[in-house]
């Protein structure tokens, strides 16, 4: 299946907040690339570029709750601007977790210690889905982060765009029902099946929740929004039609047209063509996609950028072995105007920083037009 080109977000209207805040931006290696055009060099960000991998940030983070730092906007924006500046990356993104959106929402959500997110009210049922805030309510209740966006937004040189994001339905259904991660998600694809009219309930105010929490990170300055759907690559393409699609077509058709859509999902490699026809502008590839048959299934450049897809245990290795690794990404991207090179998932905690700004280095000096 290969999806329509969307007039209203395929365009990318230049009356848009990006063109407004600066011609730079908009002109920039990373918008460009989203747009499927050709840039000066293939632009590189990876996700969780601002993490615990980090001295830096390990300094911000030191003695404060996990949840405390993504509610200061200073200091997300503090450890945002650096990590995009000493790496040298085309993009920065905001530094929060896709969970807030679930705690504005009335989920509390707990983080410990090695053991990840925890919510201990997990959804079971109907009742506690109709429980739920008010989505208009949850989304204006995240104030702190479109403060920490416009912060960084200013303090980030003028031609690196900032990109902003949310969890996709599925995941964010998924945490609020398993309470925390899982392998199997049993719990989660059990409500699916058989409470069926509840899942599409929660999916629903999931969806009404960000589509103004994403609208808002646009108007704050962010110039372009990541949708992670982090644990969607467990279900079938059958189920992923009936139970994903509808809702995640919604969410992408309702981001402000100007700032392109990157839908990134992990073990989605059977469902790429599923996901471009949710309207994506670019497909987030993790490491085990082959590019070149994620682009035929998209539907080619320039109807999708590809953003991917360099193993991030690579990084765990020597510069020799990163950069052939890079090498073959970019032989597999072949030179097609839209491709956003990335990782296909976030920088290990146990990764040097100093390879991390080395592979930087090396993609853009092996890709310079």
């Amino acid at each position: 299946m290969i999806a329509p080109a969307r007039t209203s977000r395929t365009a990318f209207r230049q009356s848009g907040n990006v063109l407004k805040r600066s011609a730079a931006l908009w002109d920039s290696s990373f918008l460009r690339a989203c747009r499927g055009e050709t840039a000066s060099r293939t632009p590189v960000w990876l996700m969780r570029q601002a993490g615990r991998y980090m001295a830096h940030y390990r300094g911000h983070r030191s003695g404060r709750a996990f949840l405390d730092l993504c509610k200061d906007p200073a200091a997300c924006c503090e450890v945002t601007v650096h990590a995009a500046t000493w790496l040298g990356t085309d993009a920065a993104i905001i530094f929060s977790d896709i969970l807030v959106l679930l705690e504005a929402l009335g989920l509390p959500v707990e983080f410990t210690t090695g053991d990840g997110p925890h919510l201990p009210k997990p959804v079971r049922g109907p009742a506690e889905v109709a429980a739920l805030a008010d989505p208009a309510q949850a989304a204006a209740d995240l104030a702190y982060v479109y403060r920490a966006i416009s912060l960084t937004a200013a303090a980030l040189p003028a031609s690196v765009p900032l990109i902003g994001f949310c969890g996709a339905p599925f995941t964010l259904a998924a945490y609020a029902i398993e309470g925390g991660g899982s392998r199997q998600f049993a719990r989660t694809r059990q409500f699916m099946y058989h409470q069926p009219a509840a899942w599409h309930a929660l999916l629903a105010r999931l969806v009404d929740a960000a589509i103004p929490y994403l609208s808002a990170q646009i108007a704050a300055g962010a110039a372009a929004v990541q949708i992670f759907d982090s644990w969607v690559g467990v279900l079938s393409r059958p189920d992923f039609s009936e139970f994903v699609a509808p809702h995640l077509t919604r969410l992408s058709a309702s981001v402000p047209a100007g700032a392109p859509v990157i839908l990134f999902g992990h073990g989605t490699h059977h469902l790429i063509d599923l996901i471009a026809a949710c309207g994506a502008d670019v497909i987030g590839c993790d490491q085990h996609t082959d590019l070149a048959e994620a682009w035929r299934l998209g539907g080619g450049p320039p109807r999708i950028a590809i953003q991917g897809n360099l193993d991030p245990a690579l990084l765990l290795s020597d510069p020799g072995r990163i950069c052939a690794g890079a090498d073959a990404v970019l032989a597999a991207a072949a030179g097609r105007p839209g491709h956003v090179f990335n990782l296909g998932h976030g920088i290990l905690k146990e990764t040097d920083p100093d390879l991390v700004r080395a592979l930087v280095d090396h993609v853009h000096a092996a890709t310079a037009r």
